[in-house]
């Protein structure tokens, strides 16, 4: 029996466990990557382990989320992160470079290899055939001290592409269907792995925004083969030589398999506030937007601006509209500069952002009141733009520059516009002279806002309190541990983060959990979707939360909340989940011996007795056991 992509990079990987769906398994890690919102923390954790030198291949520490410097603390931020990756061998690639994701497709990222990055869209570097996986920093933390990445091998679902897309049809246009089709829940347990003669017609960067978005889907990661088309990229970027051909055998086996006929699709946007509510833009041809925004991780690559440059050139945007465009690096920036796009961008009336996550992560760029803002990032939560009432499309590039020019969104293609014949460059610019080296001399800068990790002791046999707050089904990490230009820059400092925990669902919740000492969380159906922010579970578990009851758990928060030694708990029975309301007494006994038996637990709640289930492996039961992977990780 043959091996998919997916799994003769894994199966090369392997350090525990089997090649086999549903199994247990723990991976070697060659790279990994940290962004600013997360790394901060992240590095402390790995100082605590006293680990003199990160021991991956390579580790790269990106600033490109908080660069909104309102004050001191994002700079003293940057400071702590510069000196601590020179410290500790890790390359800093300095604000300005551009986006995580971006430059590690352009610079670093191979084919073969695995990623680890604690950034929920690290899955980019599926688009080069690598097994890029998001997860919370502090097991980014431990790949760095050498330590394996576990999870439990995913379903591999295959996702046909044939055809070729038509003009004005983009890549984004074919994971908005594919999320149409499968939802954000969808991906759960599985990797998406992209097949088929279609394959052959997307460059690096549309298969990098395919892979990138497949995020939204809750899946573990996609992948991309590794073939010419690859060899090409990776030769223009002065990088041949980490090029290898990497092809699924043709009697691989898949648990399922999408067909997408490329010719056959059509501008798409997804419709506030979820990225699965899909729709053709020919649908909401009507609708009066006010704000367009072109970048991200998802669609900021030169592609992307050569094509928006093209459909702008020679024209002005709407009057009652504002256009943003962020190139995704330094790289991309330079490039259209030198060769003109960037005017033509600029004079039909662009507003130029820095190379950054900016828009996309809430740091900057807010609607008006009650505003309708398309953008080309990746989620549309509600509230993430930081206007809670506006409502966000996620739209293509291609979408979004015709929406510019028309001020209504706007499919592209009834536009009288010659597509763009775009041909990748031979030859890319390169500079890495923003990626700075290590040098273990440095001496570690650290500002009055960095604050120790705060831990907790181990599990103890029985857990009471109340129930401090119920949700829904889908809640975000952005609902649990919101972002934005004022939170932000507390990541480094969980006591004062801790006061915002659901802050927009709740703005009493800290308050009262800390007056309660504690408690319990009830959720729905995927809980902890989107962004991989271990805050989202670190402040939580400052502010005395001992376990999360949901119906069900997104991937990457279910393994942060084990890391902080907060028990992820579902409901035996779904119809449970009523009889917990806010407010209900609730005591879980007898949990040590319940772990180590395999047995499941009983709630008790005003007389009532409530079976929940768990999926813990052996080593998460001693994680939870020891009250976090720092105890455990001093342990071990």
């Amino acid at each position: 029996m043959g091996l998919t992509v997916a799994e003769k990079i894994i199966a090369q990987h392997l350090t525990a466990g089997e090649l086999r769906r549903g199994a247990p398994v723990a991976i070697r890690i060659d790279q990994t990557l940290t962004q600013d919102a997360t790394g901060t923390m992240a590095y402390l954790q790995f100082e605590a382990m006293e680990i003199p030198q990160v021991k991956t291949d390579l580790s790269v520490s990106y600033v490109d989320h908080n660069t909104l410097q309102n004050d001191f603390m994002n700079m003293d931020d940057h400071r702590y992160l510069q000196t601590v990756a020179a410290k500790y061998g890790v390359k800093f690639s300095r604000p300005g470079n551009g986006i995580c994701h971006q430059v590690h497709l352009e610079r670093f990222g191979k084919p073969g290899t695995t990623l680890l990055g604690s950034d929920s869209h690290t899955p980019t570097g599926g688009g080069l055939g690598q097994i890029a996986i998001g997860a919370g920093g502090l097991d980014v933390a431990c790949a760095m001290a050498g330590q394996p990445f576990y999870l439990t091998m995913p379903q591999i679902v295959k996702v046909h592409l044939t055809g070729q897309l038509p003009p004005f049809v983009a890549a984004k246009d074919i994971i908005l269907e594919i999320l149409r089709r499968l939802t954000v829940k969808g991906g759960a347990g599985k990797i998406i792995e992209y097949d088929g003669a279609g394959v052959k017609t997307l460059s690096v960067p549309e298969r990098a925004t395919i892979a990138n978005m497949g995020a939204e889907l809750g899946a573990t990661t996609s992948v991309f083969p590794s073939d010419t088309v690859t060899r090409e990229f990776l030769a223009a970027q002065n990088r041949a030589a980490d090029w290898q051909e990497i092809l699924a055998d043709p009697d691989a086996v898949y648990d399922a398999e999408i067909n997408i006929d490329l010719s056959a699709l059509e501008p798409l946007a997804a419709c506030p506030h979820m990225p699965d509510i899909v729709k053709k833009v020919a649908e909401l041809a009507d609708l009066k937007v006010d704000q367009a925004l072109i970048g991200s991780c998802t669609n900021s690559s030169y592609k992307d601006l050569m094509t928006v440059a093209h459909m702008l050139r020679g024209r002005k945007i709407a009057a009652g509209i504002s256009l943003g465009v962020a190139p995704g690096s330094k790289q991309v920036l330079e490039m259209i500069a030198q060769n003109g796009a960037l005017a033509d961008i600029i004079a039909a009336g662009a507003r130029i952002l820095e190379s950054a996550c900016g828009f996309c992560i809430g740091m900057g760029q807010a609607p008006n009141s009650g505003g309708v803002s398309v953008r080309t990032n990746n989620r549309n939560f509600q509230g993430r733009s930081g206007t809670k009432d506006a409502g966000i499309y996620l739209v293509s590039p291609e979408t979004a520059a015709a929406t510019a020019l028309t001020g209504r969104l706007t499919d592209p293609r009834t536009l009288k516009i010659p597509p763009l014949h775009f041909t990748p460059p031979q030859q890319f610019k390169i500079d890495d002279s923003m990626a700075l080296e290590p040098n273990p001399r440095t001496e570690i800068i650290r500002g009055p806002n960095i604050k120790p990790c705060p831990k907790r002791g181990p599990l103890t046999a029985d857990l009471t309190g109340e129930v401090l707050l119920q949700t829904g089904d889908n809640i975000t990490t952005d609902d649990i541990m919101p972002a934005g230009s004022k939170i932000l820059p507390l990541r480094s400092n969980v006591p004062a983060i801790a006061n915002f925990v659901f802050a927009d669902l709740d703005p009493d919740f800290a308050a009262r959990a800390l007056e309660k000492k504690g408690g319990f969380i009830v959720g729905g159906e995927n809980y902890g979707q989107g962004s991989s922010r271990e805050h989202a579970a670190l402040a939580p578990m400052y502010l005395g939360v001992k376990a999360v009851i949901a119906k069900s758990f997104a991937r990457i928060h279910k393994a942060n909340l084990i890391n902080f030694g907060i028990l992820p708990l579902t409901f035996a029975n779904p119809a449970d989940y009523a009889r917990l309301t806010q407010g209900a007494e609730l005591k879980i006994a007898n949990i040590s011996a319940a772990l180590k038996e395999n047995k499941n637990l009983t709630a008790e709640s005003n007389g009532q007795k409530i079976a929940l289930n768990y999926d813990l492996s052996a080593r998460d039961k001693e994680i939870l056991s020891a009250g976090g992977m720092l105890n455990f990780a001093r342990r071990v």
